[in-house]
């Protein structure tokens, strides 16, 4: 186990998936959901800027509840970015699945920010369990942060912020609006990501993660057409042997 003062060597990957402020058309009831049948890319942007907020000074309409949950927030790998959630038979890291296969360790960095205001434990976190559909993987920590798990929820809110580690930097926030679910995808718009941001959780105005960021499909223009999207927490508890119908909250 690695705590602060002790240097991390951490890889980082580049890329972009950003989105823009133009709304793009969706038919929830799974009609014409836009880019739904693209692979997995991570490299399009959407909008001509990408709008990060460090996590400390971030002070958007989810302020509050960003600050309750930043803490469970850690970076992967320099790759990717988990989320220690609550679970009945334990607290475990919640991710994408495309992070990484069964067996795999990474080194789990909790509060790598600007300005670090909570537990910098440095740790291992072993993948357990992972699936590509939905694409959400578990990862088992040799040892705990001293910060609170994060719950789950089958109730996305209006507007959804998402931290993450974009690039494997310093952790940041971006918000948007929730626009749909279909076929247990969670789509959001106007909600800046980066590689290394794939695996992080949408988090609802409430404080619970409503599901896990997996792709940005955006259109590589500047009118921000376009969305993000992820796979819903719902979704991934009734596909998991780990989680149970407990661990996610109707509310």
């Amino acid at each position: 186990m690695i705590r602060r003062g002790q240097l991390l060597a951490i890889a980082v990957t580049l890329g972009a998936a950003g989105c823009g402020p133009k709304l793009p058309k969706i038919d929830t009831a799974c009609g014409q959901l836009p880019l739904e049948d693209r692979p997995i890319s991570g490299a399009s942007q959407c909008g001509p800027t990408l709008d990060f907020a460090p996590v400390n000074r971030y002070q958007g309409q989810l302020a509050a509840a960003v600050q309750e949950r930043e803490d469970a927030v850690a970076l992967l790998g320099g790759t990717c970015t988990g989320t220690l959630i609550a679970a009945v038979s334990g607290p475990v890291v919640l991710t994408a699945g495309h992070c990484g296969q069964l067996n795999d360790q990474f080194v789990v960095a909790f509060n790598v920010e600007e300005n670090p205001d909570g537990d910098q434990l440095v740790t291992t976190g072993t993948v357990f369990e992972r699936a590509d559909e939905p694409d959400y993987a578990l990862l088992q920590l040799d040892a705990l942060p001293a910060v609170e798990p994060t719950p789950l929820t089958s109730h996305p809110s209006d507007l959804l912020a998402v931290i993450q580690h974009p690039r494997g930097g310093p952790k940041v926030v971006a918000e948007g609006q929730y626009l749909g679910v279909c076929n247990g995808v969670i789509y959001y718009a106007n909600l800046d990501t980066l590689v290394g941001s794939s695996g992080a959780g949408a988090l609802t105005r409430a404080g619970f993660l409503a599901g896990v960021h997996s792709d940005g499909d955006c259109a590589a223009n500047s009118d921000g057409s376009g969305a993000n999207r992820g796979w819903t927490s719902e979704d991934i508890v009734g596909a998991s042997a780990y989680l149970q119908d407990a661990d996610i909250a109707d509310r």
